[in-house]
């Protein structure tokens, strides 16, 4: 027995032992695995130089367009409608049939007046005969000086008469014109507001409404600005034909397309709202401007100047002030606040803290802090609309 147990005993020592060696083993091969961690890798950004451009100043107003000409058509003599002679919403030019109103009642007048022109004439060509005569009897006294004088007086009476039987001729022949309407100006026909078989009513209090034209090409562009831009913009050659210039955009346009020119600013400032009216007006040969339609106006200042430019990426928001990260010779980039003005050609303008040439980071602002040192990718500074979209990951 004690044989027995003296095997126990030795084969749980060999156990034990072999159990030290194996948890020697994995100590041992755990600490060959150990390696020191890598040096952290200094952040990827781009950097790109401030440029320095040419810009001028501008501000920007709402507006909305208005037509040069604008006309109410009424009638000048009353009666039934006879006929429409234009297509609601067509364009239509000066002197283009619009209405024909009855005119059986004004060939009458005009027949009667021209009758009564006819009959004036007799009757003075009959007193002048008469005078003729008078004045040789009076010379052989067969008649007296007084009735010389009232034959005399007599044609003159029929000289008056004449006349004021063809004048009634012109107003008859006037009143046979005005039964035909026809546009005074070239434009855009509104709708008809009376139609064929109506009564149309002319002269006072209230002649009616036939229809409208609104002159297309140039058009008026109407916008109020504040004290400052009239005091910054309106100088002596603000208006006129080569007057202030002034941009054009559209509600469905981006930036401004269209092109015109100051060509009025009112003579007083509104005391109420502290604005003041201006126009600008500019060509429409295409008719793509109607009156009253928005505008987005953009008002040119003749002073250029010199500014520092960089792309809005490039500018960072810390609260409510704006910075840029330049880039130091010893590849660390420096927290710099900036004053940045408008964008002009898709760069903004900083007015202070950046000057032109100094390396701003415009890639990867949000992966580094100011001191840190980073590894830098030089690239041109080019416009937010010209910059070539990421690649895809």
């Amino acid at each position: 027995m004690s044989s027995t147990f003296s095997r126990a005993k030795s084969a749980s020592l060999r156990v034990h032992a072999g159990g030290w060696a194996a948890t020697g083993v994995f100590v041992l091969a755990a600490s060959g695995c150990r390696k020191e961690a890598p040096p952290m890798q200094a952040p990827q950004v781009t950097v790109a130089a401030a440029v320095e451009r040419v810009v001028a100043d501008w501000d920007e107003f709402t507006g909305h367009f208005e037509a040069v000409n604008s006309v109410e058509v009424r009638p000048r003599v009353g009666g039934f409608v006879e006929r429409v002679g234009f297509v609601e919403g067509a364009m239509v030019h000066q002197g283009d049939v619009l209405f024909v109103i009855d005119q059986r009642p004004y060939q009458a007048e005009l027949a009667r007046a021209e009758a009564v022109v006819a009959q004036a004439r007799t009757r003075n060509q009959l007193a002048g005969v008469e005078v003729e005569r008078a004045q040789k009897l009076v010379n052989t006294q067969a008649i007296s000086r007084e009735e010389l004088d009232a034959r005399t007086s007599g044609r003159a009476e029929g000289d008056a008469a004449v006349r004021a039987a063809e004048a009634a001729v012109r107003v008859a022949r006037l009143n046979m014109e005005w039964t035909v309407v026809r546009a005074p100006i070239s434009g855009r026909v509104g709708r008809a507001e009376i139609t064929r078989g109506n009564v149309v009513q002319a002269g006072a209090p209230s002649p009616t409404l036939l229809t409208t034209i609104v002159s297309l090409d140039p058009i008026y562009v109407y916008f109020d600005t504040d004290e400052q831009a009239y005091l910054k913009y309106m100088g002596a050659q603000a208006t006129g034909p080569k007057g202030r210039q002034v941009l054009i955009g559209l509600a469905n346009e981006s930036g401004f397309p269209h092109e015109g020119r100051l060509n009025f600013v009112d003579n007083r400032v509104d005391g109420a709202s502290g604005t003041i009216s201006a126009r600008a007006l500019l060509s429409n040969p295409n008719g793509l401007f109607t009156p009253g339609l928005f505008a987005r106006v953009r008002l040119l200042g003749s002073d250029r100047h010199l500014a520092t430019m960089v792309q809005d990426q490039a500018i960072g928001t810390d609260q409510d002030r704006k910075f840029v990260l330049v880039l130091k010779n010893d590849n660390t980039v420096e927290y710099r606040p900036v004053i940045t003005g408008r964008v002009v050609d898709g760069l903004r303008t900083v007015q202070s803290g950046l000057k032109p040439g100094e390396r701003v980071v415009i890639n990867g602002l949000m992966r580094v802090r100011p001191g840190m040192k980073v590894a830098a990718t030089n690239a041109a500074m080019v416009a937010e609309s010209a910059a070539p979209a990421p690649a895809a990951r």
